[in-house]
């Protein structure tokens, strides 16, 4: 795989049944350099075995949800001003119709019970901002003022001065007559000529004030609505979370879940029979205990939340990790050694597999006892399949034409004789090949066995990659996410180098003497870390690092809680973990990658580790992306991600060719 091959990187998103289970409709996606965006479309599946058929031609629709009696779905798709609105069309296909005009776009959305109206959250822009006043530039914006401890996030900007709230509209009839644009006409002096309506029906918002809502989705009698609030502290940062029920008609919220409850909710899910469960984890008396979160499935009753998994023992914290009730079940995704498979959790506790294997399931949907899951593999990068039958798409065929390599797994005993589980990826051949050493962000998440267009790019220029999941990594228990807080570069700095010895030694394709090193986000924190204690490497990539614990705390989204937890609040104890504290013992070429409008790891981080390299002597560059923020690599413009490939390649053709 080729870095221009990433228009090959075909995902699929979480699907959605038709209540009897005869087919299930699912959004596909894929970068375009051409376009320079992510395209895609609807498409839907007879079940069992059908063959996927288009149901859309939008740029960028996604986020399929049928109507409870199968005849609808609703969806997303930007309008002419590139904000996300509902659409509507038949299931069976035809001309989408829009149903919500939110300035700032819509967020989250769900069907009542009765399929007469649909609830979505939509952020709603204080006056005289975001456009709200045509013609008037952000520079010439009144000044913000800030009371609270957060204020920005990455990939939105500025928080309180556009709360996201809750509201309910009418599902429009997809057949009704369209509405047509107004001609222009002689009007009597001082009226108004007519405006072309967009939408059949207004929005009738259900909130208001400063908080903002989340994860909105209906009570079984279709009364209420459940959503998550989300309140910008004052003095310190509090990671609990409240849950509200909104009556759809109006009137006061009322509260099911309490902040007391001390537990973080990411989903909420509503049976048949009325039931509520949960995916959330406990963030202990202090409100702010994140790390390898015991995220749990839960279920609301009226005693409060039931705990029915061992966050121990079953990994529920995977990125869009969500809950689909079946039968009187759930059904949830569990991450273990790089895997992601679908569980089956009875109201006893009881789990059983439903979908296991090399795979990492991404989404899932079900209807009676049928279920179908999306996923991807070591060679497909998005399929959707039929549990008990088999794959219903082909997505990934493109991608192996253009030449995947396999990864191959290894375990290697660390120093300290425990277990360092991972993978190395080689061109075909003997080699010697020269060896880059990858480094995942998080620091609790992990390398999969997906297709890793990282990896695939710098096989296909002769590189053999090693890669692991050391100690602070998700998918081994949480003691093994929890082993680094406030103890950082210490054995995650030793297992991701007792790896690569481990697995140097034990394969003649790889040339130890000839070693580079990369990572991003926490990735690039442990790279900077590496390269001050360890002068082996030929080069190295520091890519939008936590670099400087001190600044992070004034600087970064999450910066009112994350250094406080990983590395602490002494200063000795922040410097003894510190990459900008040891900067001046690197020797490495380095090379800085960032993103100008990285809010999660501010681009301060890299300007100041990089003049530092520079003021010191040590070779060092610098790119950084305009318009980009930390998700650059995975959701960046394409053709930033090309150029960025680009650079990549060009700094190791220069510091670790793969002719020796």
């Amino acid at each position: 795989m080729r870095a221009t091959d990433i228009d090959k990187l075909i995902s699929v998103g979480r699907p959605t049944i038709a209540p009897d289970g005869a087919f299930a409709v699912f959004a596909a996606s894929r970068p375009d350099p051409a376009a320079n965006r992510p395209v895609g479309q609807l498409w839907r599946v007879e079940l069992p075995d059908g063959t996927p058929r288009r149901l859309t031609r939008g740029v960028a629709d996604s986020t399929p949800r049928l109507s409870p009696a199968g005849d609808l779905v609703a969806f997303l798709r930007a309008d002419a001003k590139s904000k996300a609105q509902i659409f509507v069309v038949a299931a069976g296909g035809g001309e989408p119709v829009q149903v919500t005009d939110a300035p700032a776009g819509v967020g989250s959305f769900a069907w009542s019970p009765d399929a007469a109206r649909l609830a979505f959250t939509a952020r709603v822009p204080e006056g005289g901002r975001y456009g709200t006043v045509e013609g008037l530039e952000p520079t010439a914006e009144a000044p913000r003022r800030i009371t609270g401890i957060r204020w920005h996030a990455n990939g939105l900007g500025y928080l309180a001065d556009r709360p996201a709230h809750v509201f309910v509209v009418d599902v429009p009839d997809p057949g009704a007559e369209p509405f047509y644009e107004p001609a222009p006409a002689v009007r009597p002096e001082g009226s108004e000529p007519p405006k072309k309506r967009l939408v059949a029906a207004d929005a009738v918002p259900l909130t208001e004030g400063d908080a903002s809502y989340s994860g909105v989705v209906f009570t079984a009698d279709g009364s209420e609505i459940l959503a998550v609030v989300d309140e910008i502290e004052n003095d310190r940062r509090d990671l609990s979370s409240r849950v509200v029920a909104l009556p759809v008609d109006g009137g006061p919220a009322r509260e099911v879940l309490a902040r007391t409850a001390l537990l973080s909710v990411d989903e909420i899910a509503v049976a048949a029979d009325g039931t509520v469960a949960m995916l959330a984890s406990g963030v202990g008396e202090g409100r702010v205990d994140f790390i390898a979160p015991a995220v749990g499935l839960y279920l609301l009753d009226a005693a409060g939340p039931r705990l029915l998994t061992d966050p121990d023992a079953v990994d529920l914290g995977e990125a869009g990790s969500h809950i689909s009730a079946v039968g009187d079940d759930f059904l949830v995704q569990n991450r273990s050694r790089g895997t992601v498979t679908l569980v089956r959790v009875a109201r006893d506790g009881a789990t059983t597999p439903v979908f296991t294997g090399a795979v990492e399931v991404v989404g899932h949907a079900a209807a009676g006892e049928r279920i179908v899951v999306a996923y991807t593999t070591p060679d497909s990068f998005g399929e959707l399949a039929l549990v008990g039958r088999g794959p219903l798409t082909d997505f990934g065929a493109p991608l192996r034409g253009a030449g995947l390599v396999l990864p191959e797994e290894r375990e290697i005993a660390g120093r300290d004789g425990y277990p360092i589980h991972g993978w190395v990826a080689a061109p075909a051949g003997e080699g010697p090949f020269p060896v880059i050493l990858q480094i995942h962000g998080g620091p609790y998440a992990s390398y999969g066995i997906h297709v890793f267009d990282e990896t695939q790019v710098l096989v296909d220029a002769g590189y053999a990659v090693v890669y692991c999941n050391p100690r602070g990594s998700a998918g081994y228990g949480r003691a093994h996410g929890r082993s680094i807080r406030q103890a950082m570069g210490t054995v995650d700095f030793h297992d991701v180098i007792d790896f690569l010895d481990g697995v140097v030694a034990a394969d003649a394709r790889l040339d130890g003497e000839r070693v580079g090193v990369m990572g991003g986000s926490y990735g690039g924190y442990l790279t900077a870390w590496i390269i001050a204690h360890e002068h082996r490497f030929a080069g190295a990539i520091v890519e939008r690092g936590f670099l400087d614990p001190v600044s992070f705390q004034g600087t970064s989204d999450i910066g009112s809680f994350f250094g406080d937890e990983y590395v602490g609040v002494d200063p000795e104890q922040m410097a003894a973990q510190s990459p900008m504290a040891v900067v001046d013992q690197v020797r490495t070429p380095t090379l800085v990658l960032h993103s100008e409008l990285d809010y999660r790891c501010p681009l301060e981080q890299a300007t100041r580790y990089y003049s530092a390299l520079k003021r010191q002597g040590t070779e060092a560059e610098m790119l950084v992306f305009p318009g980009e923020d930390h998700e650059l690599t995975r959701a960046g413009q394409p053709r930033h991600r090309v150029q960025r490939f680009d650079a990549v390649l060009e700094w190791w053709t220069r510091h670790l060719p793969v002719a020796a």
